[in-house]
């Protein structure tokens, strides 16, 4: 680890490398952020990485060791016998002590007090070390923009290391003083910012470019529906009429993904991040790539379907432009690519839970009493491993060849959770070994967290069986879609009385309308129907379930 200043320890954010990789002179090798500002550590030789020290999360100090390097210089490159008696020499990378900027370089070196409201701020180069100057290239504002506390403004590269200069108020851009390609020194000016102070007007506040709010990453799961949300695989570009993130919030990114960023040709605007609080990974951009090569042909009707036309609405009457939630761009991609893959039956079914209904309401003093929300849901996720048991088709994902089966021995379900942005799957693990209190604390919590934006990626990877539940808002039937790579999702309406016949007279009775839907390709509706009435006949007799 290179010196530090006057901070103790930083954080590593991204390690770059891992052992067996070949790596040049100036490689970045993990990247590292305070509580101000991020920045790469390059590697001081060229080589092989021997083995990484320090992994994600970790803290680290001046001094650290944080990878073993074989130089390059000391392996054999002619014959045999031209090789060197010793072993190869190991360094630990990088030992220099110049990796300017320094990861603590703020705005000024004292604390700077809190701005007045509508005061102009003069935002300067921060301490550079024993660098003269440093290159701008990157300008991540313009004037009119919103920034937050924190926001980065420009990023600085020396020879050795990048770093952004964050913003130390939040406020509006006035003016910016460089653009990329200048060359600055400590001290130089680079942007006039007007200071929010703490006294925004609501009102004002209401008509800004809202800043970016921590969301759930979604590398493995997102919604598969309105009805039926399904978590998407990996981050995915936004559909095409999002071109760029909203006004005033640059990307969140580390120097090197930024560089890897910009060697692509990809604006990270149009990029949505996986890591925490949003951050754009390295992976983030390789995906972003992938899609937009595998979306071309079918832009272009190449993979037979036709793109949409455009059409000027404005044409026929006043239109207005309302972009997508960051969940609903997300997802999109995800949802056409389920529909397009399997093929989709629906079976619609009504289920009789007259008796599980009575049962819950003579429990609702012991559920007041362990301050429990009992919802019928509690219930149905309960009856569901039983069921899937029974038919493990059903707890399974197709094999990529689409030659076998791959049967799952766990059971892990997802529950869509409607959010102010759209649907999530948070995913309740092992139902099969928990009751029905336990079932209903757990969806009472992952619902209040999946509402304030506070999952984490775990919380929504491996599922293997979803279902969507619209019975707190209304309707009969629907047709949700499947969440491929699971092969099959039920969907749950709101339950109601109806006459049934029992044979001598009709009789009141709670039917709930359920609807499965599943992927033909590995369930037939022989089996679709079985599983119905099946799942049917454990919830109108929950004995059963003890058996």
């Amino acid at each position: 680890m290179p010196p530090l200043g006057d901070v103790d320890a930083v954080d590593v954010i991204e390690v770059l490398v891992k052992p067996g990789d070949r790596i040049e002179q100036e490689s970045p090798l993990i990247t590292l952020e305070s509580d101000k500002a991020s920045m790469d550590v390059p590697a001081s030789e060229a080589g092989q990485i021997k083995e990484v020290l320090v992994k994600v999360g970790d803290q680290v100090k001046e001094g650290d060791p944080i990878v073993r390097v074989e130089a390059v210089e000391a392996e054999a490159e002619t014959e045999p016998e031209a090789a060197p008696s010793e072993p190869p020499a190991e360094t630990t990378a990088p030992e220099q002590a110049e990796a300017p900027p320094q990861p603590e370089s703020q705005v000024s070196e004292a604390p700077q007090p809190k701005a007045e409201k509508g005061e102009i701020q003069e935002i300067r180069v921060p301490p550079l070390g024993d660098v003269d100057v440093v290159d701008v290239i990157e300008v991540l504002v313009k004037p009119g923009d919103r920034v937050e506390q924190e926001s980065p403004l420009i990023t600085l590269e020396s020879d050795k290391a990048s770093m952004d200069v964050p913003s130390p108020e939040a406020g509006q851009v006035e003016e910016v003083m460089v653009k990329v390609g200048d060359q600055v020194k400590e001290g130089d000016l680079i942007v006039r910012l007007a200071a929010a102070g703490a006294a925004v007007e609501p009102e004002a506040a209401a008509e800004e470019a809202p800043p970016a709010q921590p969301e759930p990453a979604v590398p493995a799961q997102a919604e598969a529906a309105p009805e039926a949300a399904a978590p998407a695989p990996a981050p995915t570009p936004q559909a095409p009429a999002a071109k760029k993130a909203p006004e005033g919030v640059p990307p969140y990114a580390s120097p090197s993904v930024r560089k890897f960023a910009r060697k692509l040709g990809v604006d990270l605007q149009q990029v949505e991040g996986s890591g925490p609080k949003g951050r754009i990974l390295k992976e983030d951009v390789e995906e972003f790539v992938k899609s937009r090569l595998q979306k071309a042909p079918a832009e272009e009707g190449i993979a037979g379907i036709p793109a949409v036309p455009e059409i000027d609405f404005s044409k026929f009457g006043p239109v207005e432009s309302m972009p997508l939630s960051r969940l609903k761009r997300l997802t999109g991609p995800h949802l056409q690519r389920a529909w397009l893959n399997a093929p989709q039956v629906t079976q619609h079914h009504e289920v009789d839970i007259t008796e599980l209904e009575e049962f819950r309401q003579s429990l609702k003093g012991e559920a007041e009493r362990r301050k429990v929300k009992l919802t019928p849901l509690a219930f149905m996720l309960k009856a569901l491993p039983k069921v899937l048991k029974e038919f493990p088709n059903f707890n399974a994902s197709l094999a990529p060849d689409g030659q076998s089966l791959l049967l799952k021995q766990y059971c892990h379900i997802g529950v869509a959770v409607a959010t102010p942005d759209g649907l999530v799957v948070p995913v309740v693990r092992d139902v099969d070994r928990k009751g029905v209190w336990a079932l209903a604390e757990e969806l009472a919590e992952v619902s209040a967290r999946a509402r304030a934006g506070k999952l984490k990626p775990d919380d929504l990877q491996g599922g293997c069986f979803s279902v969507s539940s619209l019975g707190g808002i209304g309707g009969s039937f629907f047709t949700p879609i499947v969440n491929v790579p699971e092969v099959a999702i039920l969907g749950l309406s709101r339950a109601r009385m109806q006459p049934v016949w029992d044979g001598s007279q009709f009789a009141p009775r709670l039917m709930l309308p359920i609807s499965l839907s599943y992927d033909h390709r590995v369930i037939d509706g022989a089996e679709g129907a079985q599983f119905v009435v099946r799942y049917g006949e454990l919830l109108g007799d929950l004995r059963q379930l003890v058996l």
